[in-house]
């Protein structure tokens, strides 16, 4: 279940990845053809025992020391050592300033008695020439040590012909590599980040309870509707709860929960799916009909009044609920304000309240009275 969740995750932010991808491939492109190219050059030495030694039991036991790789080692350090690396300056008549751009390292060669010396700068030509003076200086300074070993060239350094860094193809492979896993990174945290955001964003505009939109978002959804489209018709109705008003403040939560559950079901049900609802108190529900009439309004409110009419049945309570509805709404046309239109449903509503026998009330912009409820020809 997670994984196709960061599936879902990434294929959501696939734009997150392939811009990520671009610049981190950018980069290594430049990185590449902007860098100063460097070249390295290698020499390698052989570490044996001296000629000197004439005693076959002497040569044995150099033999087995240089084994252990002590003495590999003990050489390795010597060059790189600033003794040599000073003797080196002096033998090529160069100050630290022409070298400070060039970097050597000489390491043993697993499990062999062979050094290798690389020396890694911009000028090939140079690095070759320093890897050599630094070997002669290397096998000079060890000679006078003693004449057990003996350090020796295996091969002098030659002038590399390809540089060994930047490498373009090696860089742009490892940039879009680290582009991708990058961009994937980022997009599963920017939904991670995005994901609690619209939770609150949906927090703000949704009643807890009933899980429809609370009355301050809904508000704003009619002006907006009232901004863009002024020219439209629709109808806006308060479904009131009256039977709810005394049972608010005594009534279980969990009971009051099913209640309004309930009616938001049954809400749902009458509707269609562009119509908007929206818990207007905490005892009424509010609904907004794109493109209905008064007159066509009117007649969805009765169905909507004689479902509602029927008590809800609290079993685990052992009560049956009466929601005694009033319906009071009003057609908007005719450019009218959110204030105007507001204040002709609360009119409605009033006319509703006072009704005993009809208790759905539209205003209509054409008839300015009351639209005549369906209920009064029944």
């Amino acid at each position: 279940m997670e994984f196709r969740l960061y599936l879902m995750m990434l294929r959501r932010g696939w734009w997150t990845i392939v811009l990520t991808t671009l610049i981190a491939l950018a980069v290594a492109l430049g990185v590449s053809y902007l860098a100063t190219p460097q070249y390295t050059a290698v020499a390698r030495f052989i570490v044996g025992p001296s000629t000197d030694l004439v005693n076959g039991s002497e040569v044995i036991s150099s033999l087995n020391t240089l084994d252990s790789q002590s003495v590999m080692s003990t050489y390795a350090e010597i060059m790189n050592s600033n003794r040599i690396f000073n003797d080196t300056l002096a033998f090529l008549q160069a100050s630290p300033e022409q070298l400070k751009h060039y970097s050597y390292s000489a390491t043993v060669v697993t499990n062999s008695s062979v050094l290798e010396l690389s020396v890694t700068g911009p000028d090939p030509q140079f690095a070759a020439t320093i890897a050599n003076a630094i070997g002669y200086q290397t096998i000079n300074f060890t000679r006078g040590l003693n004449q057990v070993y003996t350090v020796e060239f295996l091969d002098t350094a030659t002038p590399p012909d390809l540089p060994s860094s930047p490498k373009p193809l090696l860089n742009s492979i490892l940039g879009v590599v680290l582009g991708l896993v990058t961009g994937a990174i980022l997009s599963i945290a920017i939904e991670q980040l995005r994901i609690p955001l619209e939770v609150f964003r949906q927090w703000l505009q949704v009643d807890n309870i009933t899980g429809v939109y609370n009355s301050r978002y809904f508000s704003r959804l009619v002006e907006d509707e009232i901004a863009q489209h002024p020219n439209d018709v629709f109808s806006i109705a308060i479904v009131e709860l009256s039977g709810l008003r005394d049972l608010v403040e005594t009534f279980p939560i969990p009971a009051l929960q099913r209640v309004f559950q309930s009616v938001t079901d049954t809400l749902r049900r009458e509707l269609r799916g562009n119509d908007v609802i929206g818990r207007w108190n905490e005892t009424s529900f509010i609904v907004m009909l794109p493109n209905t009439p008064g007159a066509a309004a009117n007649s969805i409110f009765i169905r909507i009044f004689q479902t509602l009419s029927r008590p809800i049945a609290l079993r685990e309570f052992d009560l049956n609920v009466h929601l005694d509805a009033r319906i009071g709404g009003a057609e908007y046309s005719n450019n009218i304000s959110s204030q105007e239109l507001f204040e002709k449903i609360n009119n409605a509503l009033e006319e509703a309240r006072r009704a005993t026998g009809d208790p759905v009330y539209i205003w209509e912009i054409k008839n300015p009275f009351w639209s005549r409820s369906l209920l009064d020809e029944k």
